[in-house]
């Protein structure tokens, strides 16, 4: 298993849904659910919010219970999200509104959290978008720095590695070995947060396994 080049499966995904506000809370769970396992975590806030905006303003101007779609995507770097509505004419505009205003704030949210946002015309509906920045190098990369690199190229050594040659080992290489093993474990959870695990729950799985095993 090569899991240096194989990067995180980022697969485009859509959801149809009937724009309510009682709606809202489960698209953000779906967004919060998808971007973890996308290694995403760090822009779930934003992208929360931006789908909770795009969809509010579907229904303020377009009409609760409008057939609307979710889409989410990655354009590039950047983590694309789309609200697909059928009324070509209600378009969305960022209005400068007061500290009291009641709404007109939408847009303005979107533009304050994401890089870029726009809207395109299409014959039988509108797509509003936005695009959020990820840090990543490639739409299939990671963005869980050094660390999460030097894992991956260690992990892509585990298939084929072998068990080391018998040596008598000295105190001095003991202690350096103890230290590697160490920033091993520490790049190890890197690596899992970066793919949406959680590093505690990975750590207690090891423990247990380690305990079952010593006493076995």
């Amino acid at each position: 298993m090569d899991v240096c080049r194989c990067g995180v499966s980022r697969k485009s995904w859509e959801i149809p849904f009937l724009a309510e506000a009682e709606e809202v809370s489960g698209l953000r769970n779906v967004i919060r659910t998808h971007l973890r396992l996308w290694g995403l975590s760090k822009q779930v806030d934003a992208a929360q919010l931006c789908v909770s905006e795009l969809v509010a303003n579907v229904i303020t101007h377009v009409g609760a219970g409008t057939p609307t779609t979710l889409a989410v995507s990655m354009s590039g770097t950047h983590l694309r999200i789309e609200v697909h509505d059928p009324d070509t004419r209600a378009l969305p505009t960022l209005i400068q509104a007061g500290p009291d205003a009641e709404c007109g704030r939408g847009m303005g949210l979107v533009d304050a959290v994401a890089d870029r946002w726009g809207v395109q015309l299409r014959a039988d509906r509108k797509v509003t978008w936005c695009e959020i920045a990820t840090g990543l190098t490639a739409p299939d990369g990671h963005s869980g720095g050094p660390r999460v690199t030097r894992a991956e190229a260690m992990l892509a050594l585990y298939g084929a590695a072998r068990l080391p040659r018998a040596a008598t080992p000295s105190l001095l290489s003991v202690a350096v070995a103890e230290e590697a093993a160490i920033d091993v474990i520490a790049d190890l959870l890197h690596w899992l947060q970066a793919h949406g695990c959680d590093p505690d729950e990975a750590l207690d799985r090891a423990q247990t396994h380690f305990e079952a095993e010593l006493y076995a």
